[in-house]
Order: structure tokens, then C-alpha cells, then sequence
């Protein structure tokens, strides 16, 4: 019989076994669960008390057992005492105290494994807790009481602690249990998640066991760098545990029993950020309500407020929820109402795309195209377009256009939802900057009578907009930095969330939406559906594995967990979510069709050969962590760590290794010879940036002098002002160069031999276009470096008589 059990099955354990007298459970992660990463988490939580104190006492006292008493268990006083060795007995108690008051508040009973103690009692068998703590059973069965119910504590006939008997499991323990229970080891059945000591320490004694299983290896792979993440976005406040897990219970439960990648994706990690995400709009409507009275509408924006609005409905929540479809470019659009709104629109807009702000501005599309045909082709396009705009009689027609928008828009919120005056339209999206009801903020407050509030998962604004609007990771919790990381590849979440339709561009007279055709692919919209259903089965699921009675304070715990598990999604995607998000593509929402690859790691593996760790400090990628999955983890906590942390770092602070690369120069006219300084990139590879004027000379790169072996990854030509730009977009503005050899032989690709020192590279300049200083940037890695050539024997001989003569 297999000696393995995972958690959704523990109400049927006894199945199959025949005749048992006696259950016997591990209590902390079998009973009683945690909502926290690891045990010492919870120390976080504890006054006065610092992680690494506490458990420096611990170790003290145990340390101070073994020599005392040749034990290593101890008691949570003798921890204390360590602790706290000029303290009263009084103020040691209290800390006691504290302490369990601090378990209490994050554990709870795993719904699973309480069936199966009923279903014990109901075969008329006995019910104990054999425990590895530093509690003894008086405390631990207040412990049980408080955190799960007096009635899950009665369900325990007795507890057999490790404290009291000075061993645990693995050192004999059960012995000691066996003997005052008198019961036959084969009658017992006893269940653990530590399979050394509740298989390896019980099992030897003919105890029958199982090794409770709570995760595969996947899991705890994921959870565990939930809790790495959490730690760099959120470092615990004081009296705060340090990570928060509400989520792992119901990843234990439920998650082995969903086979498919995509919708196991949605349970495991959209689920635990949008159930946080529902809880806390729950919590905002009813602040709303008590603070402004009236009627709270939930208005979800399309289309990335699709999946909330879901996850709204699948919670049972009876609140007014309506689908309302404004994008950016219909809410920018609905404010062109006056000069102002439409001069401020393109001081920010100008330096942009021109046909694309023409088009958001609403003029008809054959103007557009005469306009745009009508700029220089070069220098002073957007001085012409922004003469060309404030024509009167043009923004006449646009200020109309906008009017007339605007009605539309305010129709179609009417038909979908009719607030009465005095109520309150809460829009709710994804974030991240409320750009939305930045615009239409006043326009809804005016046509309706309402109060309009914007509720956000991610909220970083821009500017400071004196709006209602909040964030469950906003300011209020998080700094500038912590957020900006956070929004650096939201497009992730966005694709997960979004409605498989066009984004709305107009409205007709009555309201109805007018889509433009939807630009992602029915695969991907099929795996984002599987993804959308794990989510929900998540929602719908969670709260039926718990069993708790103490009332945590549910506002930090989710919206901490919820952090975690975005950060990591974001930072430090897991091979089998980016199998799922492999194929999809990002639409940009601004009335264009045009889509992005979400991540590509050929661009990534690029740049960070031509430019390392700067390259990710300066690329501008929708989902850079995903490009650098095969990188390597550094990469993506050096990325994480410059994001979150705002870091000033230059491409130098990285360099602490040169080449110097021996190069000929020639113009066709002269020769000469020289040293360029070759610079560690990444994975072994180096970058030689080598001037070469306005295309008038040639380079000769005398690698033979260097090696045997070696590997040239790229040569490139590109102007000198994109070399050293501080943004770096790999392929912009490159030209290939041709090289010829000299002395070597390419034996596979990119794989080059040198015969001897003489063996070269030259590198002929590209045509010339303009005066531009151009730059030649060569990335190769050393294979096999040339060992230095030893003089003969009795030439060796000679110098020597030489030198003594």
C-alpha cells in the first residue's frame, strides 16, 4: 500500500486498511495550517521581537538541553528564558503568550483533515496528536481551540507533545507514545507532512503511516519564490508576519487534481491575485456606502476588467455590477470637448506616433491621410501637424466630434447602468495610472449627479489628480518604486484578464458598443478561456478548505499575498506559465491594430550578449523576466532589484573584467595598429566597440594573437549615439557587417579556428549614408586562449651564459 497521501484525499485514509483503534496526526501543516511561507514567519508578528532573536534563542536553548540534559527538545519557556534573560517571569510569560496569541492569528484547521477525524470518530476509533514542538499539550490544545474551534479541539482524545518527553519523532518519540497508550503499533494509523520523522521515526516501530504530501515539487518551487519576492517588494512593517500565504491551502487541496497546464496556471496564480483583489473591493463598496450613503454601482471597464467582474460574480457577491466598455481611446476621445483639453492632449502625445494621434483626435480618415501626406518627410513634422491642428475651423470640428463623443459615451453608460444622483460609480480595472477617469471623471460626476471613485488592482498615478481613487497595491501600502516595478510588465496580466473581443472605438447614438475587429488569435483566446476558468474555479473553491475560528486581519494577509504572487508572475515566471504563454500576443488598445509578440527570447538573449545586465536595465519589453527565462535566476533578481529599488547603475558597474583586443586600422591610404577595450557582456561573451568615423575605415580584429578557439557572436555597425543611448533597443539602426578572414577557418557557426598570431578578422565599413559617427561592435567569448611560444632549449642556454658573462 503506497505510503504517500496528498490532501484532497485525507477524508478517505482509513479506506481499505481494516480494522484500526487508533488515528494519530502530526498537528502544525497536517491540522493545523499556517498562512504564512515557513514557521519562523510568524516571528515578524511577534512585539519587540526581531525573526533572527527569536530564533537565536531557540538555538541557545537547545544547545543548553543537549549539555544540561543530553535532549534537544525544549520548551517555548526555556526559549523565552534565552530570550529574555533579564526578564521577570511576569514579562516572560507574556512574551509566551504573545507568541501563541501570534499562531493563533494565522493558523487554521485544514478542512480535509478534520473530515477525516470525524469520520474516525464515527468509526468508533481514538483520535491523538503526536507533535515535534516546543509547546506543551495544555498549550497546544489552546492553540487548537483558538485557531480552529472548540470543536476541532474536541475531536482530540490526547496530545503527545516533544517538549514534554524530551524527543521528538525521529529520536523516539513514539516509543514513548506506544507504551502509555498501550495500543498495537498495527491498530495505529498515524499521518504526518515531515516524511523523516513521521514516516521514518514511526513506521520502524510497526506503526502503520502515511507522508502527507501538501505539494509537488512545482509548488513549493512557486510558493517559495512567492515569499523571495515578498520580501524584496514588501518588507514586512513592524508586528507583521513576514510573508503571507492565504492561498496555500487551497493550491495543496485542489491543485494536483487539475491537469491542464493553462487552467492550472489560472487556479494557482490569477486566482490568489483576484480573489485579494474581490475581497478588498468588497471592503471599499461598504466604505463607500457608509461614507457617501446611495447606491454603490461596480462599473467593471472593458476589457481588462472582464476577468474581475467574473470573479465578482463567482464570489456570490449581490452587489450592482455592470460591464462597461470605455478604453483609453474612447475616454481620451469623449475630453476633446475643448481648445484646451485637445492643445494639453498633444503636448503630451507630440513625440509620438502622428497618424495614430491624428486619428484620436477624430478626424475622418481621408483627412488623416491628406494631412499626414502633407508633413515633411524629416525635420518639423510635428511643428506642421501641430499648425495644422489648431486651424480653427479644424479644431472646431474636433471640439464637435468630441461633444458629440461624449453623448454617445454617456449613453451608453445610461443603458447599462441609471444611477440615481447622490449614488456612486465605482470603476473598477486592473490600473495602473486611472488614465481612463482621469478623463471622464468629471464628464460622468456631471451627467449623472454622482460621486465617481476608481478602484485599481495596481495604482501608481502619474500625477497628483485629487480623484477618488485607490489601490489595492497603491501608495497607501507600497512606495514609488515597489509599484513602477510592478507595472513594468502588467501587459502579463492584462492579456490573462481581458474579454475575447475588439476594444471599443465609438458608440452609437443609443449606446451600443462599436468594436474594432479583435486582433488576438482564437488560440490564444482559447488558452486565456482555460486560464479564466482555473481562476474561477479557485474563487469558488477557497474559502470551503479552511476551518477557522480567530479573524485575521484579512486586509494585510491578501493583499500581501496578492503581491507575491504578482511580483513573482512578473519577475520570476515558472517554465510551465510561459509554456501556456508562449504563443500570445499584446494589443496596445489605442484604436490601432497593431500587436506585439508579449516575449520573445531570441531579443533578449541578443541584447544581453551585445550589452548585458544594461541592456535589461534600458529595454523596454512588454514581459522582459520572460525573455530571460534559460538566463538564469540572477538575471531576473538583478532585474527585480533594480526595478523595485530605483537603482542609478551604469553599464561600468558591471564591467570588472577587460580584454584588450589587438586591432589594425586602415583607410585605404595608412595603416596602423592598436588596442581596443574588450567588455564582459554576458555567459562568457565580450564586447569590443570599435570607432570607425563616418565610414572610412576598415578594422582588422587580430584575434589570433588572443586564441586558438573562440566564438564570434555578432558584428555590427550602428550609429555612435545609439551605442551609447541610455534606452538600448537591440536591432535598431544596425548594419551587418562582412567580414573576410585572414588566418581562419569557421569550423560551425559562429565557431572560428586561428592557424597562428597572424590570423585575422577585417571588417570593411558599411556604405557611407551621412556624416554620422559610426560605431563597429563586435561580441565574441574566448574558446581557448593561445599559449605563449617557448623559446628552443639552447637558445634558453645561450641567454643564460649571456646574462652571466
Amino acid at each position: 500500500m503506497a505510503d504517500t497521501i496528498l490532501p484532497h484525499a485525507l477524508p478517505t485514509a482509513l479506506d481499505g486498511r481494516g480494522p484500526l483503534k487508533l488515528l494519530s496526526l502530526d498537528c502544525f501543516d497536517t491540522l493545523l495550517w499556517r498562512d504564512t511561507h515557513a514557521p519562523r514567519d510568524l516571528f515578524g508578528a511577534l512585539p519587540g521581537i526581531t525573526v533572527p532573536q527569536r530564533q537565536w534563542a531557540e538555538q541557545r536553548a537547545r544547545t543548553a538541553a543537549a549539555v544540561r540534559r543530553r535532549q534537544t527538545e525544549v520548551s517555548i519557556a526555556e526559549i523565552y528564558a534565552e530570550l529574555l534573560p533579564n526578564g521577570t517571569e511576569a514579562e516572560r510569560a507574556a512574551a509566551v503568550r504573545n507568541e501563541i496569541d501570534a499562531e493563533a492569528a494565522h493558523c487554521f484547521a485544514f478542512r480535509p483533515t478534520v473530515a477525516l477525524m470525524r469520520e474516525a470518530h464515527r468509526r468508533g476509533m481514538g483520535v491523538i496528536i503526536v507533535s515535534d514542538t516546543y509547546l506543551d499539550a495544555d498549550q497546544l490544545r489552546g492553540l487548537i481551540a483558538a485557531s480552529a474551534g472548540e470543536d476541532v479541539a474536541a475531536l482530540i482524545d490526547r496530545l503527545f507533545c516533544s517538549s514534554v518527553y524530551g524527543r521528538s519523532k525521529s529520536d523516539g518519540l513514539y516509543e514513548l507514545v506506544l507504551k502509555e497508550l498501550g495500543v498495537a503499533p498495527h491498530d495505529i494509523l498515524h499521518i504526518g507532512d515531515n516524511k523523516a520523522a513521521d514516516v521514518g521515526g514511526v513506521a520502524p516501530l510497526g506503526v502503520q503511516t502515511l507522508h502527507l504530501k501538501q505539494f509537488d515539487e512545482t509548488t513549493e518551487q512557486r510558493l517559495r519564490l512567492e515569499a523571495a519576492v515578498s520580501a524584496m517588494l514588501d518588507p514586512a512593517p513592524v508586528q507583521v508576519a513576514t510573508t503571507h500565504q492565504p492561498h496555500r491551502a487551497t493550491l495543496s487541496a485542489i491543485e494536483p487534481s487539475i491537469a491542464d497546464p493553462a487552467e492550472r496556471f489560472g487556479f494557482s496564480t490569477l486566482g490568489p491575485v483576484l480573489g485579494g483583489f474581490e475581497r478588498w473591493l468588497t471592503a471599499e463598496a461598504e466604505a463607500l456606502r457608509a461614507e457617501r450613503g446611495g447606491q454603490v454601482h461596480y462599473l467593471f471597464l472593458m476589457r481588462d476588467g472582464h476577468m474581475p467582474m467574473l470573479v465578482h460574480q463567482a464570489s456570490g457577491a449581490n452587489a450592482s455590477a455592470h460591464a462597461i466598455e470605455i478604453s483609453r481611446f474612447t475616454a481620451t476621445a469623449a475630453s476633446l470637448t475643448s481648445k484646451e483639453a485637445i492643445e494639453r492632449y498633444i503636448e503630451l502625445e507630440i513625440g509620438g506616433d502622428l497618424r495614430a494621434l491624428a486619428n484620436q483626435l477624430l478626424l475622418p480618415k481621408p483627412e488623416v491621410a491628406q494631412l499626414m501626406k502633407g508633413l515633411p518627410a524629416a525635420t518639423g513634422r510635428g511643428a506642421a501637424f501641430l499648425r495644422e491642428i489648431r486651424n480653427p475651423a479644424r479644431m472646431r470640428r474636433i471640439i464637435k466630434s468630441g461633444e458629440g463623443f461624449a453623448e454617445r459615451m454617456i449613453a451608453h453608460v445610461r443603458a447599462s447602468v441609471n444611477p440615481a444622483p447622490g449614488d456612486t460609480l465605482m470603476l473598477v480595472d486592473l490600473g495602473y495610472n486611472g488614465s481612463v477617469q482621469n478623463d471622464i471623471d468629471g464628464l460622468l460626476s456631471k451627467a449623472f449627479g454622482v460621486h465617481v471613485a476608481g478602484r485599481y488592482l495596481l495604482l501608481r498615478e502619474q500625477a497628483l489628480t485629487g480623484l477618488d481613487k485607490r489601490g489595492l497595491l497603491g501608495a497607501e501600502h507600497y512606495d514609488a518604486y515597489t509599484l513602477e516595478s510592478l507595472c513594468s510588465n502588467v501587459a502579463v496580466v492584462e492579456q490573462l484578464c481581458t474579454a475575447a473581443q475588439g476594444s471599443v472605438v465609438d458608440y452609437k447614438r443609443d449606446g451600443t458598443p462599436i468594436r474594432k475587429g479583435n486582433s488576438i488569435k482564437s488560440r490564444q483566446s482559447a488558452i486565456r478561456d482555460r486560464v479564466q476558468a482555473g481562476c474561477l474555479r479557485f474563487i469558488r473553491e477557497e474559502r470551503e478548505l479552511f476551518v477557522r475560528h480567530a479573524v485575521p486581519d484579512e486586509a494585510t494577509l491578501w493583499r500581501r499575498g496578492a503581491a507575491a504572487v504578482l511580483g513573482r508572475l512578473m519577475f520570476l515566471p515558472m517554465p510551465q506559465e510561459l509554456a501556456v504563454l508562449a504563443e500570445f500576443e499584446h494589443d496596445v488598445n489605442l484604436g490601432v491594430d497593431d500587436t506585439v509578440a508579449l516575449f520573445d527570447p531570441a531579443i533578449a538573449q541578443r541584447g544581453l550578449r551585445q550589452r548585458g545586465l544594461f541592456y535589461m536595465k534600458g529595454s523596454e519589453r512588454m514581459y522582459l523576466p520572460a525573455e530571460l527565462h534559460g538566463e538564469g535566476l540572477s538575471l531576473k533578481l538583478a532585474l527585480l532589484a533594480s526595478r523595485r529599488f530605483g537603482l542609478t547603475l551604469k553599464y561600468a558597474d558591471f564591467i570588472d573584467r577587460t580584454i584588450s583586443l589587438p586591432v589594425i586600422i586602415a583607410d585605404g591610404r595608412n595603416v596602423s595598429t592598436g588596442h581596443v577595450t574588450a567588455t564582459p557582456t554576458h555567459d562568457g561573451y565580450y564586447l569590443a566597440p570599435i570607432p570607425v568615423g563616418d565610414c572610412r575605415f576598415s578594422i582588422g580584429i587580430q584575434f589570433g594573437q588572443l586564441y586558438d578557439w573562440l566564438q564570434v557572436d555578432s558584428a555590427v555597425f550602428m550609429p555612435v549615439k545609439d551605442f551609447l543611448a541610455e534606452k538600448q533597443r537591440p536591432g535598431r539602426n544596425e548594419i551587418e557587417a562582412l567580414p573576410s578572414l585572414e588566418g581562419m577557418e569557421q569550423t560551425a557557426p559562429h565557431l572560428f579556428r586561428c592557424a597562428d598570431e597572424a590570423a585575422f578578422m577585417m571588417v570593411p565599413p558599411p556604405q557611407r549614408q551621412n556624416d554620422q559617427p559610426m560605431m563597429l561592435a563586435v561580441v565574441f567569448r574566448p574558446i581557448a586562449a593561445r599559449e605563449p611560444v617557448q623559446a628552443p632549449a639552447a637558445a634558453q642556454l645561450t641567454d643564460s651564459m649571456g646574462a652571466r658573462q
